[in-house]
């Protein structure tokens, strides 16, 4: 980034991926401008936002956008408490939003299953702290099951993207017969890196150890050149789950 003059730059937001705080501390770092996040969906508009009034919590989404009544859904059929993770749901038992889709087109089977008692379910988890201030944790598909423990995939990545090897990364769960499934890391790494070795892996690991929790850590560590992407650059993990099966 130091390649390019920044100095235009006067309010920054981002969204379609989640933000990692060492990106945010970065791009602050550089700039001095801090990045304003914000959640939403294509059935949706901004859900969950850093707004500008606010002082943003760097790897946060921000707070619900106030034309919406945003909670989070437990497994246990309920709704959750304070830094408790539950799927994000748009309540919609008092009157359907501005903004939120009517139905996927031609589809009544998949409109119904994710709009019902009363709430449209979003498919994405996330946690609201004590200030009110919601963090992504990863799609209810992308949550890795590991002997009994229920890991999300952006936490361990953001763990990683504090490593200096590491441009770029994503997290997904690969079969395990012990454990059910286990966290594996596909890993770009910086050129002076590249093109890694099993040391360097070990250092990783531990890195995810001291950093998060020492059952988080990627027990698989794969290097690659690049990360399967959509067009729009969001990270394709369905493709790197389906490499593993």
């Amino acid at each position: 980034m130091t390649k390019y003059d920044l100095s235009s730059l006067r309010y920054c937001t981002v969204a379609g991926e989640p933000l990692n705080a060492e990106v945010y501390n970065q791009f602050l770092k550089l700039t001095g401008i801090k990045l304003m996040e914000g959640y939403g969906q294509t059935e949706t508009v901004l859900a969950i936002a850093t707004f500008p009034w606010m002082e943003p919590k760097p790897g946060s989404m921000g707070v619900p956008n106030p034309t919406y009544d945003i909670q989070l859904f437990h497994a246990e059929n309920r709704l959750c408490e304070t830094n408790e993770i539950g799927e994000i749901v748009i309540r919609t038992d008092k009157n359907t939003p501005v903004g939120l889709f009517s139905e996927y087109y031609r589809d009544k089977e998949l409109t119904e299953l994710v709009w019902h008692d009363g709430f449209y379910h979003t498919g994405d988890l996330a946690s609201r702290d004590e200030d009110g201030y919601f963090w992504f944790v990863g799609r209810t598909d992308d949550v890795i099951k590991s002997s009994g423990y229920r890991i999300g995939p952006f936490e361990v990545e953001s763990a990683l993207m504090e490593h200096p090897a590491i441009v770029e990364c994503a997290v997904t769960a690969a079969p395990d017969e012990v454990r059910g499934q286990v966290v594996k890391a596909s890993i770009v790494l910086a050129q002076e890196y590249r093109p890694g070795t099993p040391v360097l892996a070990k250092e990783i690991q531990e890195h995810v150890k001291n950093t998060t929790a020492p059952y988080k850590y990627p027990r698989i560590v794969e290097f690659v050149d690049e990360l399967p992407k959509t067009i729009s650059g969001k990270i394709r993990r369905v493709e790197i789950r389906g490499d593993a099966e």
